[in-house]
């Protein structure tokens, strides 16, 4: 959600500085160096300036790193009290040259920016409010102060524009398609939520980020979806995940996406229990290709359930579940979840809040709690790679099978369209006999060689297996 920022620390004399800059360069003449903003669909320049690189502050609304915030709850916290004092700025900071899938790693593409830096300068310049607070260049001003740099070239904005204002260029800026290094995967995906919150419809939004409606709706799903497993794996003394846990997992999120949709329209309780799997693949980092095998088929096997240890499984029936749940306050009932979707839910719910204790880190948990969460994962680990291993021979198996017949279609289709092809060939007076005739009787060796092979083996061909071995046996005898 949009945030309005307080005034950082000497706001006023800041903002003195910079129009006084601003004045100096405009009464100086000559050719002045400008900015273009686009900006409520419309387009200012606005003059550039050198400012002192240590008077300017980090963004703390920045969407390049909001997802990647999440990474420590302590200093995200102190962030938000105080996005101004220097604990805060410097865990901006040390956001901005971090890894967007794993912050406790250095970006690489951070130290090229620094290196590119350190050799050219800086090509383009960044942009800046009147108080001096960065819109555009934030990662630019964390590898020139690495570098030592004394100042920047900023242009700088209007003094009527809002937080709003700001947030609008920032995205405008970072979606053009020629932007030098791209927002993570969640970060779009809560600059969308932003945009949304502020009023604006599905259509500017695609449009704004480039993406068909569609594909903004998928984005929206995927965003909820995230958010309500983060509550799901909250667990005592505050531990849950993060969103910058799902950094990484773009194209496994939308095939589940694409297959839930799918399955949702005939069988909603098939659909929940193989999102629930599915998820519970993806935390588990699967690959895309194991995560596939999560399928209908693979629900039919009943593979995992018998992979299951016991801990994760579950020892007994269990507690009855209720055919119906109250809504409170509404003195409805509605039907409770089947046994199976509950089930997933259940086990889904272990993995989530073992795997936001692992990933915590905090030195409040025990070390006995944490290697039991961490046996949670491993037995669960293990389970799935089983399941998806015999799921991926059934695939392979039920392609084997399928892979003569659907041959054989491609051949008919052929033969189909070879038989228009004679009828115009003939009608303009153009067909080669000669070489019709010459594929023909490779047509009649094919059709010998399958007859031979299809009939191998089958006491009780079908139909058309025996039309083929009595056109064979005839031609045979000939």
């Amino acid at each position: 959600m949009l945030r309005e920022f307080p005034p950082p620390p000497r706001a006023a004399e800041f903002s003195e500085q910079i129009k006084k800059k601003v004045e100096e360069v405009r009464a100086g003449g000559g050719t002045r160096e400008t900015v273009k903003v686009d900006w409520n669909d419309q387009q200012t320049n606005v003059e550039v300036i050198d400012l002192p690189i240590s008077g300017l502050y980090f963004n703390p609304g920045t969407h390049r790193i909001r997802a990647q915030r999440t990474h420590n709850a302590t200093r995200d916290e102190a962030l938000e009290k105080d996005p101004w004092s220097g604990e805060s700025q410097d865990y901006l900071k040390f956001l901005l040259q971090a890894s967007p899938t794993d912050p406790n790693v250095r970006d690489p593409e951070f130290d090229k920016l620094k290196e590119s830096l350190d050799q050219f300068g800086q090509n383009d310049p960044g942009l800046v409010t009147h108080h001096g607070v960065l819109v555009n260049g934030n990662t630019r001003a964390a590898a020139l102060r690495e570098l030592g740099a004394q100042s920047m070239r900023v242009g700088v904005l209007p003094e009527s524009f809002t937080w709003a204002d700001v947030n609008a260029v920032e995205l405008t800026l970072q979606l053009r398609k020629d932007h030098r290094r791209d927002y993570s995967y969640i970060n779009r995906l809560l600059a969308m939520e932003e945009q949304a919150s502020l009023g604006r419809t599905p259509e500017q939004i695609a449009k704004e980020f480039r993406i068909q409606v569609k594909t903004y709706h998928q984005e929206r799903w995927i965003l909820s979806t995230i958010r309500e497993l983060i509550d799901r794996s909250k667990s005592g003394g505050g531990v849950a995940l993060r969103l910058v846990d799902w950094e990484g997992a773009q194209e496994r999120l939308k095939e589940l996406h694409r297959l839930y949709t799918k399955l949702e329209t005939v069988d909603r309780d098939q659909a929940e229990v193989l999102k629930e799997w599915r998820l519970a693949a993806i935390l588990l980092d699967f690959s895309k290709t194991d995560v596939r095998h999560i399928d209908e088929e693979f629900l039919k096997d009943g593979q995992l359930s018998q992979a299951l240890p016991p801990a994760l499984a579950g020892s007994g029936p269990g507690p009855q579940q209720p055919d119906e749940v109250l809504i409170p306050g509404l003195d409805l009932s509605v039907p409770a979840a089947p046994s199976a979707v509950s089930e997933a839910r259940a086990l889904n719910d272990q993995i989530l809040r073992a795997s936001a204790a692992v990933r915590s880190k905090k030195p409040e948990l025990a070390d006995s709690d944490m290697a039991q969460e961490q046996a949670v994962l491993d037995g669960a680990k293990k389970a799935f790679d089983a399941a998806i291993e015999a799921a991926g021979r059934s695939a392979r198996l039920r392609k084997r099978k399928q892979l003569a017949p659907a041959r054989l279609a491609e051949a008919c289709a052929s033969i189909d369209q070879c038989v228009m092809d004679v009828v115009q060939a003939r009608t303009s007076h153009s067909l080669d006999e000669e070489a019709f005739d010459e594929a023909v009787m490779k047509l009649r060796s094919s059709l010998r060689k399958l007859a031979q092979q299809a009939g191998r083996g089958l006491p009780n061909p079908g139909d058309g297996v025996s039309w083929l071995l009595e056109a064979a046996a005839t031609e045979g005898s000939r």
